[in-house]
């Protein structure tokens, strides 16, 4: 699951809960795979070593890998994002680190802060928002479906306990 809890030592007790999304592609796969999309390029170039044909391929295969680099390179770049949850004592704090620097955050009284799951409606299903304060902010978009259920049933219970102290 991309996500886990962590509770502080140091009073006030406080847990926090950081989201982040799932990797499907390891940075070392990255390079594995960059490198054999490379070695598979240049072997058939071994047939026309010496001749003009090289010369007329050859930038055609290199645009083709460094646009590939490129593309895996930005997905990650894409994919940097940490949603951090803190429950303390007076206050539920959110903070998001989007990519390219992109940072938010959000915070509200805990016994006025309720999940809302967004069965459909929402930019992906079953989309969950923290509803206090101000504004209702959206928690773990990059999540599958199946996660963000059992997301939201987490904050609840969460938010539960933490009123309840």
């Amino acid at each position: 699951m991309p996500y886990e809890w962590t509770k502080t030592p140091a009073p006030p007790a406080q847990r926090v809960m950081h989201l982040w999304p799932y990797r499907s592609l390891p940075r070392r796969g990255f390079v594995i795979f960059i490198g054999a999309t490379a070695t598979m390029v240049t072997v058939p170039l071994f047939a026309v070593i010496g001749s003009a044909v090289l010369w007329g391929l050859l930038p055609f295969l290199v645009l083709a890998v460094s646009g590939m680099y490129w593309a895996l390179n930005r997905s990650y770049r894409d994919g940097e994002i940490i949603e951090t949850l803190t429950f303390e004592p007076t206050r539920l704090h959110l903070v998001r680190h989007g990519p390219r620097g992109k940072h938010q955050e959000w915070e509200a009284n805990p016994h006025w802060v309720r999940v809302v799951v967004h069965k459909t409606g929402g930019p992906v299903p079953q989309y969950i928002t923290l509803k206090g304060g101000p504004r209702e902010v959206e928690v773990g978009a990059f999540l599958s479906e199946d996660e963000r259920v059992k997301l939201a049933d987490d904050l609840r219970r969460a938010i539960s306990d933490h009123n309840s102290l």
